[in-house]
């Protein structure tokens, strides 16, 4: 049969979703084509390692088109989805437009400020690469601008960092950047302490971590403090702007203002019609597809998800079986079979606090600590694409915990004016 005569399977992201997809396809009877608007796949569960200068961005990314350069029957794409028309089956990009028999959409999600879009000029996120090299060059020109400051309270605000959100990401940030300023950086300045900075970490829940047992919140709590880390429970945030974070009544000086608060889904979930839920994410039929298009799917942070009563959690490890799923529900449809339901397979919680510090949640069995901290460095390890990039990152945290140093501490690029 002649590729062209095969059915054309679109996939929209090249994230966990939409590459585990894409990998599933690779011995159907179809031909793929799989866009992104970047040419690379992330590992985002250590993008904040390159946002806090431990890790560089090639060692958690690696170029779409090597990934999959031995599978023949899909052509990658760097193009950005701008319309999809589901009743013609056609999706229009910037570089023109691509008709498909089935799509599979994994656009991701994007950042929410929760109706304070404002907030964004002085509290950037953490979701893609840009973002953290944009996060780095903050991080590091605050110690900077502190070194410079001759005033005490200037030199304070530059020292000062306050995290947004008590999930994982903003707990590994304030972890991590704690560590910085006590232990990378401290004999590198002359006029200014590192160890002076003050590190708030703000949640607007009752506890960090809320998708673990409280008994792990707790401790990863007082893991937190013992780095230094001042935590702030039940605190939504009011306002920010360039100086700092208002708490209600209560104010945080401090020049540098990270946001891991919250998500809202790719912007691409408007398009396909049908119900979404609050934070914009597509209810899909229990196979993953449109209830109105079997032929469309929806897989990842863009589809809203529920088993046993709870929502799917917007994780790597969900959004891959979510990929995976899709695909082999399209070689059904192919074939002429009927479809069945997604079934999302929990291998447990992890998150890390610092050195030798991190909680996991497998289930019926749950620790903390170094122990923690180790199989958390196993966990992830073990999950990146490809082997130099698995080498690559167990070298650098070797020499990590040797000497407390972190090697991509370079400011490249220009500070935004504001």
């Amino acid at each position: 049969m002649a590729d062209n005569a095969l059915p054309h399977v679109l996939v929209i992201g090249g994230g966990f979703g939409g590459l585990w997809a894409t990998r599933a396809l690779a011995s159907a009877p179809v031909r793929v084509t799989l866009v992104d608007r970047t040419n690379h796949h992330l590992f985002q569960p250590l993008l904040y390692q390159v946002a806090m200068a431990g890790l560089s961005s090639p060692d958690i990314a690696a170029p779409l088109r090597h990934i999959l350069r031995r599978q023949h029957n899909v052509v990658v794409r760097m193009d950005v989805a701008r319309g999809i028309d589901v009743e013609h089956r056609r999706v229009r990009f910037d570089g023109g437009s691509l008709d498909y028999d089935y799509l599979v959409v994994a656009s991701g999600a994007r950042h929410a400020y929760f109706g304070h879009d404002e907030w964004a000029r002085h509290a950037p996120g953490l979701k893609t690469l840009d973002d953290a090299l944009h996060i780095r060059r903050h991080m590091l020109e605050a110690f900077e601008a502190a070194e410079r400051a001759v005033d005490p309270r200037a030199q304070a605000e530059w020292l000062d960092f306050v995290i947004i959100g008590g999930g994982p990401t903003g707990v590994e940030l304030a972890g991590t950047l704690a560590e910085i300023a006590r232990h990378t950086l401290p004999r590198e300045f002359r006029h200014s302490d590192p160890r002076r900075s003050k590190i708030h970490l703000v949640e607007a829940g009752p506890r960090v971590l809320a998708s673990m047992p409280p008994s792990l919140s707790d401790r990863a709590r007082r893991q937190l403090e013992r780095l230094g880390v001042s935590v702030h429970l039940g605190k939504p945030v009011t306002a920010i702007d360039e100086r700092g974070v208002d708490l209600g009544d209560e104010r945080i000086d401090a020049r540098t203002v990270l946001w891991a608060a919250g998500v809202a889904a790719s912007p691409l979930g408007a398009q396909l019609g049908g119900d979404r839920d609050r934070a914009g994410r597509v209810r899909v039929a229990e196979d993953l597809s449109l209830p109105a298009h079997p032929e469309v799917f929806v897989v990842g942070d863009l589809a809203a998800v529920a088993q046993d009563g709870k929502p799917v959690p917007g994780v790597a490890p969900a959004a891959k079986q979510m990929g995976a799923h899709a695909a082999a529900m399209i070689r059904e449809r192919i074939a002429g079979g009927a479809t069945r339901a997604f079934h999302y397979r929990d291998y447990g919680n992890l998150a890390t606090i610092g050195r030798m510090a991190a909680v996991v949640d497998l289930g019926r069995l749950r620790f903390s600590g170094a122990l923690a901290w180790f199989f958390w460095l196993w966990a992830h390890v073990f999950f990146l694409i490809g082997f130099r990039n698995r080498l690559v990152v167990m070298a650098e945290w070797i020499w990590s915990y040797v000497t407390y140093q972190r090697h991509a501490r370079i400011i490249i690029g220009r500070r935004d004016e504001s």
